[in-house]
């Protein structure tokens, strides 16, 4: 079924923040800090608050009585997190390129800009450090007084003293360094807000670009306003893309709301590309030293890693639950003792946090790049070294603690192969070779752990105009939420799918949930609506009996229509059930015909039912993908000429949607493998790559076709039998693509490369390897 939403989005009626406009409506700009890491030692904002159109220009000084940004993950670590404070604007010092000093508000946008120009900040300029190990050295600037040597916390998982003993007893142990490089999420929609305040009810509201509106709801009323949460009522439109990167708190939202209070009017803002850049939380940018202990016949005795995790300038809302997510470590195979160290360094740079897989893709390239080289080292092949240790009985309890319920681990990697032809490929690397050029074929596995947050939330309306509304607590942005749950509904209802209509992203309706993140929708959201409409049926089947005046036991319900159990006569219909349920004289005893709170009035009582879906469990998607490159030794530059992927997503609700959250994320993680690179320059802390003209995202020519195989072995954490598939693209494709340059390298002797293998890198990794020849 194609997505019902695209007909919108492709003739332009799709609807983001910055094509909404409130009468009246100011309009702000955020000052920034130009340096690193600097004292303030004052702020001149006389002649900006004289400018034209000037409504106000607010600094720290201005916001007493909101309280700091908080850091929700909590990770068990060795010793205490640590947790600055983070004002909504900068307080004393800045700590990051971007760093917001000022909020100006005009009545238009340019005159904000004008007038921020006029904000004259005096700093003191200090010394700063972009890198995480470099950090934590003892002559490392200190970025805060509050941790000491820039340590934010130890984190520590597995058994050391077991992992120890099995290394001891190894036959052969691989070590590995490699650097998880930092990269933006970039979605194609900047953020943007807009914020009123309404004095008769005290309420703020905001409208923006988020992923889970609930949330952050939460964080702005406990943290920083300090006030019932019903006082803040948050809605998110049209969301272009997120990646995890929009599921955060941030400046811009506190002072929008805040504005929008002080000054009595709506108040509008909408970043430029480059201030994303300096202010959306970026991701990955892990350090890590480990050792992969195997036997003589080449199974894995014990995994040891330890790394450092650059968490940036503030620990950002989920920040240190990044790097401590332990659940895909080992990823698919058996790996009988594990020890993990992470220690969170703050530096001198934007502050990090969950991008597409949130820990999970960098435990998941860790693992695979360690088998690679151990093949390489004892002489084996890689997928036959993989297939001895691939975990294939289930259920399977890993080092970390976690149960896999089931999984095609096995089939995954032996389809894989098959379907990219690794048997043939000697003949095409010959003939490559003939002509001048080296290729290389790599293969991936991983393992995701889909759940995200533990509860959410459904309940499902019927409207006055014949319309059933699916108000869902998880929210879209960008993955086909309005087909899928209609698709589900439809099924368990009876009903066409034109009939219902997803609500979502509005606080007011949709008080209850945890947005996006984790590849949790149709996991939770979906289970959520699943009991939400066992219950609508079993209130129907109540009501139904009445009407037709049997007994409840003797109603059964098939393709939307209530019958008695041994009448074959037309029913009841589901709708006319519904119909009748406004009318409280048809309602029999024990059926509350009332309403549910925060509904809107265009919603009448009867049979509407909600659920409430709480599960520890994950799902356990899974895969094996194939990548062929080529490279031109001359110049470095890598063409990848073939994508082969198997998945197993469970039972798919749709599977063309699936198919292309699989391709974004796959095309993501070619992105981060080859190309992106966020890079800050030593000494002045100063983000080089703050645009797109220096930031490189993939583009349509730098894919290949995507051949693609979904699997369906059902979940046994749902009723759906779904797994989640946002994520598992960019947990595949580093990996996958790194093992096939490094193949098609091998024969020059070049063993190590780290991402992203841009032509320059790859070049000079030739060039060092030719050198070496010449010795």
């Amino acid at each position: 079924m194609k997505r019902l939403e695209d007909a919108r989005f492709l003739t332009g009626a799709g609807r983001f923040v910055d094509d909404l406009n409130v009468e009246d409506a100011l309009h702000a700009w955020v000052v920034r800090s130009p340096h690193a890491h600097a004292v303030i030692e004052r702020i001149e904002t006389e002649a900006a608050r004289q400018a034209p159109g000037v409504a106000g220009v607010f600094t720290e000084a201005d916001l007493a009585g909101l309280g700091p940004l908080p850091c929700v993950a909590k990770p068990r670590t060795v010793g205490p997190l640590i947790v600055p404070p983070r004002y909504a604007l900068a307080a004393e010092r800045v700590r990051h390129v971007g760093d917001p000093v000022a909020f100006v508000v005009a009545e238009t946008r340019s005159a904000a800009r004008d007038a921020a120009e006029l904000v004259a900040v005096h700093y003191r300029v200090l010394p700063s450090v972009v890198d995480g190990r470099a950090a934590l050295a003892a002559e490392a600037p200190l970025v805060w007084d509050e941790a000491p040597g820039n340590l934010a916390f130890t984190f520590r998982a597995g058994d050391a003293e077991a992992t120890s003993a099995a290394m001891a007893r190894a036959a052969h142990v691989t070590r590995l360094s490699l650097i998880n490089n930092r990269v933006m999420a970039a979605p194609i929609e900047p953020r943007a807000g807009i914020a009123r305040y309404e004095a008769a009810t005290d309420t703020m509201r905001l409208t923006l670009t988020g992923q889970g509106v609930q949330d952050i709801r939460q964080e702005l009323a406990e943290s920083v306003f300090r006030v019932p949460r019903e006082r803040i009522q948050l809605k998110a439109p049209d969301v272009g893309g997120g990646f995890g990167m929009k599921n955060f708190l941030y400046p811009e939202w506190v002072m929008l709301l805040w504005a929008a209070r002080k000054l009595g009017r709506a108040v509008k803002w909408v970043a430029e590309r480059t201030e994303d850049f300096l202010s959306d939380t970026q991701g990955r940018d892990n350090e890590t030293r480990a050792r992969l202990g195997l036997d003589a016949e080449g199974r894995f005795l014990a995994l040891e890693v330890e790394t450092v995790a650059n968490l940036g300038a503030y620990l950002s809302s989920y920040g240190p639950g990044v790097p401590t997510n332990m659940t895909a470590m080992g990823g698919v195979y058996a790996v009988p003792a594990m020890a993990v160290e992470v220690r969170g360094a703050f530096t001198n740079t934007v502050p990090v946090d969950a991008y597409r897989g949130a820990g999970k893709p960098e435990a998941n390239y860790l693992i695979e790049r360690l088998v690679e080289r151990a093949a390489r080292e004892t002489g084996r092949d890689p997928v036959l070294l993989r297939r001895a240790n691939i975990v294939t009985s289930f259920p399977y309890r890993n080092a970390a603690g976690i149960e896999i319920d089931s999984g095609r681990f096995a089939e995954n990697l032996r389809e894989a192969t098959a379907r990219a032809d690794c048997a043939g490929f000697a003949a095409r690397r010959e003939q490559a070779r003939t002509g001048g050029r080296l290729r290389g074929i790599g293969v991936g596995c991983y393992l995701e752990t889909a759940r995200g947050a533990v509860e959410e939330h459904a309940a499902i309306r019927f409207a006055n105009d014949g319309t059933v509304l699916l108000l869902l607590g998880t929210q879209s942005n960008g993955q086909g939420h309005e087909t899928s749950f209609p698709q589900i509904a439809a099924k368990l209802l009876g009903l066409p799918v034109e009939r219902f209509r997803l609500v979502q992203a509005d606080t007011e309706r949709v008080p209850e949930g945890h947005g996006h993140g984790g590849a949790r929708s149709m996991h939770m959201g979906g289970t959520a609506l699943v009991q939400a409409a066992e219950r609508v049926i079993a209130k129907g089947a109540v009501i139904a009996a009445h009407l037709m005046q049997t007994e409840p036991e003797r109603i059964r319900f098939t393709g939307g229509v209530f019958h008695r159990d041994s009448d074959d006569g037309p029913g009841v219909t589901l709708m006319a059930v519904a119909e009748a349920a406004r009318d409280p004289a048809h309602l029999p005893p024990g059926i509350d015909g009332g309403i549910a709170p925060g509904i809107d009035g265009g919603i009448v009582p009867g049979i509407d039912e909600a659920a409430r879906n709480h599960c520890e469990t994950f799902t356990f998607p899974s895969g094996c993908h194939v990548a062929e490159v080529e490279i031109d030794p001359e110049t470095g530059r890598v063409r990848l000429l073939r994508y082969v992927s198997v998945d197993d997503f469970g039972r798919l609700i749709n599977a063309m949607i699936t198919a292309g959250q699989l391709q974004g994320g796959v095309a993501q993680g070619i992105g981060q493998a080859m190309l992106e690179a966020t890079v800050y320059e030593e000494g002045s802390g100063q983000l080089l790559s703050a645009s797109l003209l220096d930031y490189a995202l993939p583009r349509g020519d730098d894919l290949p076709a995507f051949e693609t195989m979904l699997a369906e072995l059902p979940s046994l954490a749902n009723p759906l039998g779904v797994k989640g598939s946002g994520q598992a693209g960019c947990m595949a494709a580093p990996q996958t693509v790194m093992a096939a340059i490094l193949d098609a390298l091998a024969p020059l002797g070049v063993t190590e490369i780290d991402m992203p293998a841009t032509a320059e890198r790859v070049w000079r990794a030739i060039r060092a390897a030719r050198e070496v020849g010449k010795e």
